[in-house]
């Protein structure tokens, strides 16, 4: 509570002295274009909290108090205009901002979409194509549920998951930082998710559902878009982008997957929605070389990470975004405070939060250190 309450005091002060706007033109914030991004829209985010991974969560009354601060101080663009803006070589001139949403939820559907048509607002929503039109669950969401079950139902459950992972083989592995375990099932499933090449999280997965189970109703609420959803989005303006064929972080994979899951993701949407797709978003926002690379070939025409760090041959392709959920932009009692979302904006808390990641090849896979995020 004391943190909140100095990070509140010095967001009110930053923002009436002007501070933090002077910090963004230092760092560089106003010389990109503002890109926000937001995973799951809900109605009540206690009680999804209480079942799913908080900071992927935003409630529908938090995100129109977002959406209506940055439309009071930037011109929202589509991501089109905003490609034809970099791809002229014009400068942004007015400050502009574009909304973008990961992963393809059925609540950014059922909460966030009416909002925007309400407003007018034009935004993105980067999708995970073999998820379309099913009923499964994210592999990170699956692994995150499983493991709060295991913590809550297993004695001593750190002993027991690193059991499970030494007969995966995997408890051993050097890109998995097993101290995390002790942390919790948050902390666990960060270390996994994003370490791990996908095939092994899947294992974990498998190993896991052996022994506890996801709740039927919890797994309702994680449901993904269907065809039909997307189709109508699109229809009604919103842009339609890539989120890989199957979430896979693509620093932990082969060169022959990241070309099929960069790829086969674009063909996949172009085949089903009929229109072009040029932008793409890095699962995780975790890039090297090679995924940068796999990302062009592919044919995008932008993609955007999670950090201020770009590709200098390839810096449209690795344009930064400012991931946010319920309490990204609040005060200490936990209300939307425009101070707040003003610092966030201006790159204010980058200054004292480093980078966790290593944008550098790492034996072939270019692996990076834990992100806070998935």
């Amino acid at each position: 509570m004391r943190r909140d309450l100095i990070k509140t005091g010095l967001a009110a002060a930053f923002h009436r002295t002007g501070v933090d706007r002077a910090i963004g033109a230092l760092v560089g914030a106003n010389h990109v274009p503002l890109v926000v991004g937001y995973h799951r829209v809900v109605e009540d985010f206690a009680a999804h909290a209480a079942r799913s991974i908080p900071a992927m969560l935003i409630s529908r009354t938090m995100l129109e108090r977002h959406l209506d601060w940055i439309a009071s101080r930037f011109r929202v663009i589509a991501l089109d205009e905003l490609e034809s803006r970099l791809d002229g070589g014009k400068t942004l001139g007015e400050p502009v901002a574009a909304i973008t949403f990961d992963d393809g939820y059925q609540d950014v559907y059922d909460h966030a979409f009416p909002l925007l048509q309400r407003k007018g607002l034009p935004a993105a929503v980067f999708v995970v194509t073999d998820l379309i039109g099913t009923s499964d669950l994210q592999l990170h969401d699956a692994l995150y549920l499983l493991l709060a079950q295991a913590f809550a139902s297993w004695p001593a459950a750190p002993r027991r998951l690193v059991a499970v992972l030494r007969g995966l083989g995997i408890e051993s592995s050097a890109a998995f930082d097993t101290t995390a375990i002790a942390r919790g099932p948050l902390a666990a499933t960060r270390a996994l998710f994003t370490a791990l090449p996908q095939a092994d999280s899947a294992r974990v997965v498998a190993a896991l559902e052996a022994e506890v189970r996801i709740e039927d109703g919890v797994a309702r609420a994680l449901r993904p878009l269907s065809w039909e959803m997307l189709s109508e989005m699109h229809r009604a303006g919103i842009t339609i982008g890539s989120h890989t064929k199957s979430h896979a972080v693509l620093t932990n994979e082969r060169p022959d997957t990241m070309a099929e899951e960069t790829a086969g993701s674009r063909r996949t949407l172009e085949k089903k929605l009929g229109v072009p797709v040029r932008h793409f978003a890095y699962p995780d926002g975790r890039f090297s070389p090679a995924v940068v690379s796999a990302v062009a070939s592919a044919g995008y025409r932008l993609a955007f990470t999670t950090c201020r760090h770009r590709d200098p041959r390839h810096p449209r392709l690795t344009l930064p975004r400012r991931l946010l959920w319920e309490h990204s932009c609040v005060d200490a009692p936990k209300r939307f405070s425009p101070s707040v979302m003003s610092c966030q904006v201006n790159g204010v808390f980058d200054l004292v939060a480093r980078c966790r990641q290593r944008h550098a090849e790492d034996g072939g896979r270019g692996r990076h250190a834990h992100a806070r995020r998935l």
